[in-house]
């Protein structure tokens, strides 16, 4: 009766269970549908593409490829300007430049030779180029930086007549030397001659050819040479074009006077710091507008007596007064001469009695 009894229940909850299923099943829960819209707005972006790397390697290897080559090239061409001139280049660089033009090979050449060839010349043209595009360059820019730094000519005089070969030149500096410029608020700039000058450009005329050669502007030398020579004493006048600017100063090339330099002299009250041949220089002293000044008149033995002994070589005769004031020191040489000279006689006539 038991076992009935449960066989009969079993098949009562089966019977039960099969149909909850089936109801589940047929009417499944309603579940709200989001819009297409709302949808789209609230997906995430579809996932980027990884960055390529091998392609970013290879583009920053060439960057800096190209960036050494180039910065390479800014540090040989800054050597080679610096330490070697334009002449000393071409002739360094010559045989190269040839053997690009000239890399040939028969026209019996095997196929590789030919290809060989081919190669070279292709790789060695751009260099080639290279090296001509540069010297071409530095030979422009060095032109134009000589028509400001070089006189303006290799003969700044015309030549001596045939006559006047045995004539010395006299070199005299502007500023300080013959003239002073003086600045002031109340009156500006006005200009003095130095005491003496008129006498001394006047005597000396007659034995020398007198050039003025300063370093400033001809539009400041003209005009204070017209009011200061009024009789033509001075010959020639040189200004700053003629100069050669070097180290940042305006230098007197007397070398470019196109006279010979064992008769020049330049007098000036910076002789040995405004010349490149400090072998040729009479220095005096500058002139600041002392009233009692006669650093002028008291050279003019000296000149006049180099004028009329015309010595072999002039920069001996300089050599020799080197580091003494030259007017002094040669009224000293004089005096001890004619005590000489008396001596002599005086010894002269005791022989004679």
């Amino acid at each position: 009766m038991s076992r009935i009894a449960r066989s009969r229940l079993l098949f009562y909850l089966s019977k039960n269970n099969r149909s909850f299923s089936s109801v589940v099943t047929a009417n499944p829960p309603k579940e709200s549908i989001a819009s297409s819209a709302s949808f789209l707005n609230d997906q995430p972006p579809p996932p980027s593409s990884p960055p390529n790397t091998s392609e970013k390697k290879s583009w920053s290897f060439l960057k800096f490829g190209a960036f050494t080559a180039l910065t390479g090239a800014a540090i040989a061409t800054g050597y080679a300007t610096y330490a070697y001139t334009l002449e000393e280049m071409d002739e360094k660089t010559k045989a190269f430049r040839e053997s690009v033009n000239h890399h040939a090979v028969g026209a019996d050449a095997s196929i590789v030779d030919k290809f060989q060839a081919l190669l070279y010349s292709a790789a060695m043209t751009v260099p080639s180029k290279a090296i001509e595009l540069y010297l071409d360059l530095r030979r422009s820019i060095e032109q134009q930086v000589r028509g400001f730094t070089e006189p303006l000519s290799e003969k700044l005089l015309p030549d001596l007549h045939p006559l006047e070969q045995h004539v010395f030149t006299l070199v005299l500096d502007l500023n300080e030397t013959l003239i002073h410029s003086d600045w002031k608020r109340d009156r500006g700039w006005r200009t003095f001659k130095r005491p003496g000058v008129d006498s001394f450009l006047e005597h000396l005329a007659q034995f020398y050819e007198i050039v003025v050669y300063s370093d400033q502007l001809s539009m400041y030398v003209d005009p204070i040479l017209e009011r200061l020579d009024k009789k033509g004493c001075i010959h020639y006048r040189l200004s700053r074009s003629a100069t050669r600017y070097q180290d940042g100063k305006h230098y007197r090339d007397l070398s470019k006077l196109n006279r010979d330099p064992s008769r020049i002299l330049y007098v000036s009250g910076h002789a040995l710091e405004s010349s490149l041949q400090p072998e040729n220089c009479v220095p005096i002293k500058p002139w600041k507008l002392e009233a009692d000044d006669t650093a002028l008149l008291d050279l003019i033995p000296f000149l006049e007596y180099v004028a009329h002994h015309r010595p072999a070589d002039i920069r001996l005769v300089l050599a020799s007064y080197q580091g003494r004031d030259i007017a002094t020191e040669f009224i000293e040489r004089s005096k001890e001469h004619q005590r000489r000279m008396q001596e002599q006689k005086q010894h002269g006539h005791l022989w004679w009695r």
